[in-house]
């Protein structure tokens, strides 16, 4: 487990970027934490870093957005999803094991269908209204790599 401290909006996008650095193929980032405390912010930082130049928004109606990059991205935010079976219908097995990465905005609303070796990131709001604690767990192999990028 990584337990970080980002002090502004800048700390979050550059901790986005380092983690996007060590992503691959197949690696599936999963998002969680309360309204506003950035879980979009940390998207698009992910998906820059994966050499996505288009504009990065939240597929809150949509559910996906898909971004051409140095892989593909596949942007969830599964806030919306009502019923399970939901995600069976957009066929969520093609993205999950295909031959992009994933990031899941709300992943906890959907925790049985996600494999074993996600990578988690929890984002806190903190009693400072600018500061964040982000909190990265999972897929060891990610976070050996990522406590080298980030320092830890």
């Amino acid at each position: 487990m990584i337990k970080l401290r980002s002090k502004c909006e800048q700390d979050s996008i550059d901790i986005g970027r380092k983690i996007g650095s060590v992503l691959e193929k197949g690696n599936i980032i999963c998002l969680d934490g309360q309204l506003g405390a950035g879980k979009t912010l940390m998207s698009k930082a992910l998906a820059v870093s994966l050499g996505v130049d288009e504009y990065v928004t939240s597929p809150s109606y949509t559910i996906i957005n898909e971004y051409s990059g140095d892989l593909p991205v596949y942007h969830f935010d599964v806030y919306r999803i009502d019923d399970i079976d939901e995600m069976y219908e957009l066929g969520y097995e093609d993205y999950f094991y295909g031959e992009g990465v994933c990031i899941i905005e709300w992943a906890s609303m959907i925790l049985d269908l996600l494999p074993d070796d996600c990578l988690f990131v929890r984002i806190e709001n903190t009693e400072i209204f600018t500061e964040r604690e982000i909190v990265i767990e999972g897929n060891a192999a990610l976070i050996d790599k990522l406590k080298e990028v980030l320092s830890c």
